[in-house]
């Protein structure tokens, strides 16, 4: 088992060096991590000179072998995650040193430093697979972020569930309050070293499938997780191909109802490759986005969020 390290001191480095790029994390598994440490490293960086502000990505984890690693039994993991977040926006809120006597966690007086600089704190995303947790981030006014596995059709009923549980508690809903992701390369042709690339893709799907097994066989989280044949779910969700490919794939996904989309890297494991995919996408793909949304009332979003290699995040990038 394995984690990248910890995000904020990548987010930290990116933050005293860009100004409009805006950091986030997709996502921290909260009932992991120490709840009085994790209010500090959701907080947004300060540089007076950046114009961008920050997303706290957040989520409650769902692989089996990931919780017993950290010897967390996946029971509690609910519990874990609602305990935690009430002290990170303790910490983020208070305006004096606080205490707090819970279940799992316990502090006397402390206060976490500096506070955040978007008020009364940062933008709260969570990750959600199921009915239940789709419903319950809906029902707690945060942003959603649905798994990157997810057909179409699993795509549109999630965004569906959505809208009904915002509407059920009397607000307007948006469609840039669910956020999809999907794994990304843009080549204008399929070369051998690129199959060989979504091969390992697939390996990579069934060593992610193996992680969230529990010993009776069953995986906690989404449909998409559970089920489906490694290569075809990567077929079906992955944006990879040529500029045209791409397009229609995104298309497809306005279709369903989304709004937002986040492209997983740039695919190839990032560096140069991947850089130059990113470059092709955005002479290539996103002018046609542009004219399309001319004539809508519901243009789509695309954010690169995250290109990792070695399991560390590598580079970050965007595109409004």
């Amino acid at each position: 088992m394995a984690k990248s390290r910890p995000p904020s001191i990548l987010l930290t480095w990116l933050g005293a060096r860009t100004r409009r790029l805006r950091l986030g994390t997709a996502v921290i598994v909260l009932p992991w991590h120490n709840a009085g440490a994790s209010g500090g490293a959701g907080r947004d960086p300060r540089s007076p000179i950046r114009r961008a502000g920050s997303i706290f990505g957040i989520g409650k984890g769902y692989r089996y072998n990931e919780f017993a690693g950290f010897c967390v039994p996946m029971e509690e993991a609910d519990a874990r995650f609602d305990e935690c977040l009430d002290v990170i926006l303790k910490a983020w809120t208070a305006d004096e040193p606080f205490s707090h006597q819970g279940k799992y966690w316990r502090f006397d007086s402390i206060v976490v430093e500096p506070p955040p600089a978007q008020r009364p704190h940062p933008q709260i995303w969570m990750g959600a697979g199921s009915e239940r947790s789709i419903r319950r981030v809906a029902a707690q006014g945060s942003t959603c972020l649905l798994g990157q596995y997810a057909s179409l059709r699993d795509v549109a009923w999630n965004i569906a569930v959505y809208k009904s549980e915002v509407e059920a508690h009397g607000r307007c809903f948006d469609p840039m309050q669910v956020g999809v992701t999907r794994a990304f390369f843009d080549c204008p042709t399929i070369w051998p070293r690129e199959r060989r690339r979504w091969t390992a893709a697939c390996k990579n799907r069934m060593r992610q499938l193996k992680l969230a097994t529990r010993p009776d066989g069953t995986v906690h989280g989404g449909p998409d997780r559970a089920t489906g044949d490694p290569r075809a779910v990567n077929e079906a969700s992955a944006m990879y191909g040529n500029p045209d490919d791409i397009a229609r794939k995104l298309e497809e996904l306005r279709e369903a109802g989304v709004g937002y989309v986040l492209l997983n890297g740039g695919g190839s494991g990032g560096g140069g490759r991947g850089r130059e995919s990113l470059r092709r996408f955005a002479r290539e793909v996103m002018p046609v986005l542009r004219r399309a949304d001319e004539h809508r009332l519901n243009p789509i979003k695309i954010e690169v969020y995250c290109v990792r290699q070695h399991g560390v995040a590598q580079a970050v990038a965007a595109s409004p």
